[in-house]
């Protein structure tokens, strides 16, 4: 770990403003060879700008960047890899219709007589994603890779370019924890060679078990800097939202027993889900868990009628739901909430009201004529709803913070007046401020009588908003538990395949 190395790179003052809207103030910071320094604060508290002003994305307002003591101004992203500084993107930089090996050395071939070496880049690709644990083939095209994989590119594509400064925003947000223990002990293995991270994430455990120093940004301005030694989780979430955060969960509201049943799924069965079947009550909150690729999302979609079924049954408060039709599980007063809000979720070139009523245009309106000043009700009270806090209210949904993009993306959903809604990794890439009001706006559409499924790769989110809890294992869904079954040890058993639907023990098997 880096105590006390030289200075790299330096941030002194610096301020951005979008279209007169400052987002930047005077801010500065500092980066030692070597070192891991987590960035921390709010969405919105501008910790993506400054990494992007750093990494030449984006032009600084005013104020300076220092390399090794020197001032430098990058033109451009292109300008700044040269000096050795690489951003591994929250939002993905892959060209989608290339290959694994030619989105990696994208702009840098390597040539043998002035032809391209396709062999000597296959290889070297192929090397880096061994070392960081991925199996995904050299010659895939990156539009057929899952998030996950287009993530483990990513970190791949910044580790060939040996950089002497990467900036990893929310690097884990979508990898298991196998693969994020992979990442860590890449990093730890670069940064004894001498490459310094700056780590962007909101996972506190992550930010305490790899940090050197962390920065807390809030509202733009810098806030504190500190060894993670001397810091706790407590106390970085307290400085990032100027306040104690007393409750993050609610009380559980827990649904008599004899509640009417919302939503009924029999033996449903996709192309990978085997013979899925539940019920939740109405008023419930109940959780999906896990690994990633156990077949949560895919379960969901075909409730929601965005994957084809092959067998199965779904009722919607006692009458069947066709298969593979969204608008009438919509019509049903079915919502499904995706994970993918970047991709799947939002029109990120688009403005928020835009975004808002896309999939609800006929409450304002016809086909033929859209009334804007019900949809611009609608979007003053959707941002007072749901606390969508932006300076300007004519911004696209690409520039809001992950925060704001999860709570419009919530309030699309809840715009088409549902009654059960699934909503997939709810917090996905928030802060823990924002983490904090979206279980409680859950808590209180459970209570208002709303059914709500949770599904989430975060283990303290299933445990401390559910409950009951089905844990899905390869396809099938292991067990359903309740009450004091509802804990991190006994979840793991079931998603590990430990323990079966039944509850007793999984034979255990040894091979040589």
């Amino acid at each position: 770990m880096s105590q006390g190395g030289a200075v790299v790179m330096a941030a002194s003052h610096i301020c951005k403003s979008f279209g007169g809207v400052q987002v930047l103030f005077s801010v500065d910071f500092e980066l030692r060879r070597g070192e891991v320094h987590a960035l921390m604060g709010e969405n919105g508290a501008g910790k993506s700008t400054l990494v992007k002003v750093l990494s030449g994305f984006e032009q600084p307002t005013s104020g300076r960047i220092l390399l090794d003591g020197q001032e430098v101004h990058f033109a451009n992203n292109r300008a700044a890899e040269a000096a050795g500084i690489v951003l591994i993107h929250q939002e993905f930089n892959l060209a989608e219709h290339l290959t694994v090996t030619e989105s990696m050395f994208l702009g840098r071939e390597i040539t043998h007589f002035g032809i391209l070496d396709r062999k000597t880049m296959r290889a070297r690709t192929r090397e880096i994603l061994d070392t960081l644990g991925s199996h995904v083939h050299e010659n895939a095209l990156i539009s057929s890779l899952s998030v996950a994989d287009k993530q483990m590119v990513e970190i791949a594509k910044a580790i060939s370019r040996e950089a002497r400064v990467v900036f990893m925003d929310e690097p884990t947000a979508v990898l298991s924890r196998e693969e994020t223990r992979i990442l860590f002990d890449q990093v730890r293995r670069l940064r004894a060679e001498g490459t310094s991270f700056v780590f962007v994430s909101h996972k506190l455990d992550e930010v305490m078990e790899l940090a050197d120093r962390v920065t807390v940004l809030r509202d733009g301005q810098w806030v504190k800097t500190a060894d993670a030694a001397d810091l706790d989780g407590e106390t970085i979430a307290q400085l990032m939202v100027g306040r104690e955060l007393s409750s993050l969960y609610p009380a559980k509201h827990e649904p008599d027993v004899d509640e009417t049943v919302a939503l009924s799924v029999r033996d449903l069965s996709t192309g990978y889900v085997k013979n899925a079947s539940f019920e939740v009550r109405k008023g419930e909150v109940f959780g999906f868990s896990g690994l990633i690729g156990s077949g949560r999302s895919e379960l969901m979609e075909a409730i929601a009628g965005i994957r084809a079924r092959l067998s199965g049954e779904v009722e919607v408060y006692g009458k069947p739901l066709a298969a593979h039709d969204v608008r009438a599980a919509n019509q049903a007063g079915l919502a499904y909430m995706t994970k993918d809000r970047k991709g799947k979720g939002l029109l990120l070139l688009e403005g928020m009201t835009t975004n808002l009523t896309l999939q609800s245009l006929e409450r304002h309106g016809s086909l033929l004529y859209l009334d804007p000043k019900s949809e611009s009700e609608a979007m003053q009270k959707a941002r007072r709803r749901f606390d969508i806090r932006v300076r300007d209210g004519n911004v696209v949904a690409g520039r809001m913070s992950g925060g704001n993009q999860q709570k419009l993306l919530l309030a699309k959903v809840m715009e088409t007046d549902p009654r059960i809604v699934i909503i997939d990794e709810p917090t996905r890439g928030i802060d823990v401020g924002a983490k904090q009001q979206i279980y409680h706006f859950i808590s209180s559409l459970a209570r208002d009588g709303w059914s709500i499924i949770v599904v989430s790769s975060e283990m303290p989110e299933i445990i401390g908003l559910c409950t009951r809890v089905a844990v899905m294992r390869e396809g099938r869904l292991a067990g359903i538990l309740e009450g004091d079954e509802i804990n991190e040890q006994e979840i793991m058993r079931y998603a590990a395949g430990l323990k079966r639907r039944d509850g007793a023990a999984a034979a255990m098997t040894a091979s040589a």
